[in-house]
């Protein structure tokens, strides 16, 4: 069964989300097609309801559709039956979806949430186009690329087939974040950080990172006199709560006029852009998304590679920028508040070596990235009319 192509008006279905990590390229792209002259009412998500989509896409604009799913663990347990269960349901409506709106080109970005939209597009004889910008692909990407006509990916290495090599997609609001004094100093006005400070950012992605946080609070304890600092901590939607508390036991909050340590806590930064713009220095975990969006700001970091993440992706993702000089690797079993304290204090002590940094994470950013993988998806549904 075939769909007639586009005549509901609907150019690209985005599949794809979970984290933000996921969502925030399919975004990238989204805006990229909007800038290319498609009406933002012609490009539609479908995601997970469980996962960030269904805030951001809104927000950015756009139409989402959820389906019931969540990712399933690699070990066998009963929660899996459940997510086995939902993903098949969602596939069945990823179906009923693509044949209801009929897009001329369906684009996934991976990850449990992208399969159903995949599956839908291979079912109904939909061109797709598969975004993969982890440095190893992941499993939902690798089990549909075969049929897809092309597949963007963020390195050569990367070895799906029909592949075309676009960098990884960045939004728009990252391209055009500024590393200037000026631009700096405006950025840390957004995050209402003020001037002075050495800026310290920690985040261990849109959920949050438990060791990470842990060694976070534990670091703001030991530096809880210190003046000349600022820890900016982005704690994760699920784990702001339990640091809040730890938090506020300790003590820790933003200074006010005079000495003692300047803490801010969030759950999920909403102005990402101008955090990594304003940050000296960034603490965080390896996803792709966030190696793409160093490269693109140009912002020095120390990464974190999540333990077990699949085939080990995130300490691949970080080697992009350690090979360069840009960011230091720090394992996960070694991060703790004492091992942080030594190893940015030296790099507070030496910031000819920051600059360095940051000028070597800049020459790994791919600002055309999301508009290479627009015109891939207007070649793909052109050629199939």
């Amino acid at each position: 069964m075939r769909p007639r192509r586009g005549s509901d008006g609907i150019f690209a279905l985005m599949s794809g989300g979970g984290t933000a990590g996921h969502v925030q390229p399919a975004l990238a792209i989204g805006e990229a097609l909007v800038a290319r002259g498609h009406a933002p009412s012609t490009i539609v998500f479908v995601g997970s309801r469980r996962g960030m989509e269904a805030t951001l896409v809104p927000e950015a604009g756009f139409e989402v559709t959820l389906l019931p799913g969540r990712g399933i663990r690699r070990k066998l347990t009963i929660a899996n039956l459940g997510a086995v269960g939902g993903l098949c349901l969602a596939c069945v409506l990823a179906v009923f979806l693509v044949a209801r709106r009929r897009p001329r080109v369906v684009v996934t970005v991976g990850g449990y949430a992208g399969l159903p939209g995949s599956a839908a597009a291979i079912i109904m004889r939909v061109p797709l186009i598969v975004v993969s910008y982890d440095a190893v692909p992941g499993t939902s990407n690798r089990l549909v690329a075969r049929f897809a006509r092309k597949c963007a990916v963020a390195f050569a290495s990367t070895g799906l087939p029909n592949q075309v090599v676009t960098g990884a997609p960045v939004r728009r609001a990252v391209v055009s974040a500024d590393r200037s004094a000026s631009g700096r100093q405006a950025a840390r006005e957004i995050i209402g950080v003020a001037n002075g400070r050495f800026l310290l950012a920690m985040a261990g992605g849109s959920l949050g990172a438990g060791r990470i946080n842990e060694a976070t609070i534990g670091l703001a304890k030991a530096w809880a006199e210190r003046s000349d600092v600022t820890i900016y901590h982005v704690a994760g939607e699920r784990n702001i709560v339990e640091a809040s508390a730890v938090a506020k036991g300790l003590g820790l909050g933003p200074a006010g006029e005079g000495s003692g340590l300047d803490y801010h806590l969030v759950g999920y930064e909403k102005h990402m852009p101008s955090l990594l713009a304003a940050c000296d220095l960034l603490i965080s975990r390896a996803g792709a998304s966030t190696v793409a969006e160093l490269g693109a700001i140009g912002t020095p970091s120390v990464l974190v590679p999540l333990p077990g993440a699949p085939h080990d992706h995130q300490t691949r993702n970080a080697e992009v920028l350690t090979g360069l000089g840009a960011a230091v690797l720090l394992q996960d079993a070694d991060c703790s508040a004492t091992r942080l304290q030594e190893l940015v204090d030296s790099l507070i002590a030496d910031p000819a070596r920051l600059v360095a940094m940051a000028s070597a994470a800049a020459t790994a950013g791919h600002a055309d990235a999301a508009d290479k993988v627009a015109e891939l998806a207007e070649s793909v549904a052109k050629a199939a009319r």
